[in-house]
């Protein structure tokens, strides 16, 4: 079988739970397991990008409730947190002591503007890189920064459902 034809065949109760564990966002994965079966991986994708795409702020913040903040380990042994550690392992892994306080001190000031995490797709990005990229966005305006935050939290989504696909067979 397979990845496609085993995504499409999972009973719904675990294709919820995997979903979720992509993006907590209800409201995404229940529009990508609405639509199987599907023909293809492509198509899967395509869904998944559309979904994001059409999230509501609400469901954008349900979707970040599962993120911590960039630099710090995600604890536990869920499927989200290994991958949480994995999308940020070159950027924990890349900043001296002053870079960490920076990223630190930016977070804070970014929720106190915003309210809620700053989420970057940090895959293969060093420290500083998001150091800077949290340093500019705070200059972002609500609307600004909302569409922003959604359009990353879409790339994480589509990054970590590939990783669930490449896991089926």
């Amino acid at each position: 079988m397979d990845q496609v034809e085993a995504f499409n065949s999972l009973p719904a109760d675990r294709l919820t739970a995997e979903l979720l564990a992509v993006c907590a966002a209800s409201a995404w994965g229940s529009a990508v397991a609405a639509l199987r079966p599907y023909p293809s991986r492509a198509a899967v994708i395509a869904a998944a990008d559309t979904a994001a795409r059409g999230l509501s702020w609400p469901d954008v913040l349900r979707g970040l409730s599962a993120h911590p903040r960039i630099g710090e380990r995600a604890e536990g042994a869920s499927k989200e947190a290994a991958w949480s550690r994995r999308e940020q392992s070159t950027a924990a892994s890349s900043g001296d002591d002053a870079t960490r306080a920076a990223l630190v001190a930016a977070n804070h000031a970014y929720e106190d503007k915003f309210g809620h995490v700053f989420l970057i797709f940090a895959s293969g990005r060093t420290q500083a890189e998001v150091l800077a990229a949290a340093r500019d966005r705070i200059g972002n305006d609500e609307e600004t920064e909302r569409a922003i935050v959604t359009d990353e939290l879409r790339k994480i989504a589509l990054l970590r459902l590939e990783r669930l696909l490449d896991a089926l067979d």
